[in-house]
């Protein structure tokens, strides 16, 4: 259940390019979207708690929260790389917003039930794994990882730990290796990382950042020419952060974890959280583009 830092968007050059762009128009800004709380779907209401049952047992509040941690310090970046320092606390009380814990979590449940609405052996599987006293520890180390690669140089030692490791061929890290690709942990965070870019160009674009400048097209080259910086930024975070996670693991629990990984409930489980947290990235992006090209422009925010 990886989910790096590298899904938010990218910043690239666009802070001189934007800013010179939203000097030259005069396209008003358009509001934000008034989104209501989403709704989880229709469907059976004992189904409906066994899967926020689920979430309880996922500890998603506690990955909602390190979430909201990692975006409120990407806004601060966003802020001083593409419009210098301004905006203050509007600015900031605009990221929080965004980043909305009640919000988030009503997006993952309602993701995760229409994911798995039709699909009780999955929740039932991964409910009894995760809900052990295995896997709550598994649980436990993950968010634990999270919270310390907040902090600059646990990620920098954690990061030379796992570069050593991988350099001396360690089995563990070996390991690591196998439970990524058993997971598809690259290649579903770099999709995500892309349609993440992608909503904050259309957020930029929605609130009249480019003007005339950029197509649709435009934005959907620049984006894709992303890909490999996104592929080595998430490799570059991923295996640092699997090793700080799974280090305090025995063996014989790191291949529990992977063997139900693998089992094609652990699969449409993984898929689902996936989903679920992509529908929180893509509003949450959009929305931070739009906020970002209101700013440029100098309108309240």
């Amino acid at each position: 259940m990886a989910r790096p830092k590298s899904l938010y968007p990218a910043l690239l050059a666009l802070s001189l390019a934007l800013s010179g762009a939203a000097q030259a128009q005069t396209v008003p800004a358009q509001p934000a979207p008034s989104d209501p709380a989403p709704q989880l779907v229709p469907t059976d209401a004992k189904v409906v708690t066994e899967i926020r049952a689920l979430g309880q047992v996922l500890q998603i509040d506690g990955v909602l929260d390190v979430m909201r941690a990692e975006g409120v310090e990407y806004g601060a970046t966003l802020r001083d790389e593409m419009f210098a320092g301004k905006g203050g606390a509007a600015w900031d009380a605009t990221v929080a917003q965004i980043y909305d814990p009640l919000r988030m979590r009503a997006e993952f449940d309602a993701a995760l039930t229409k994911a798995l609405a039709d699909d009780a052996e999955v929740t039932a599987a991964a409910t009894a794994f995760f809900q052990s006293p295995r896997g709550q520890k598994i649980l436990e180390l993950e968010l634990e990882a999270r919270r310390a690669l907040l902090d600059e140089a646990t990620e920098a030692a954690a990061k030379e730990a796992a570069a050593q490791m991988q350099a001396e061929g360690s089995p563990r890290f070996e390991a690591l290796q196998r439970f990524a690709a058993t997971n598809d942990l690259i290649e579903l965070n770099v999709m995500g990382a892309l349609n993440s870019n992608l909503a904050f160009y259309k957020g930029l674009s929605r609130g009249g950042a480019f003007g005339d400048a950029m197509t649709e097209e435009d934005i959907l080259a620049d984006v894709w020419a992303q890909e490999a910086d996104l592929r080595a930024e998430t490799e570059e975070w991923l295996w640092p952060y699997l090793a700080l996670a799974y280090g305090p693991l025995s063996d014989e629990e790191l291949q529990a974890y992977a063997d139900f990984s693998a089992t094609a409930e652990g699969e449409r489980l993984n898929g689902a959280i996936f989903a679920a947290n992509d529908a929180i990235f893509l509003r949450i992006s959009e929305e931070l583009g739009m906020a970002a090209a209101r700013q440029m422009q100098g309108e309240d925010i």
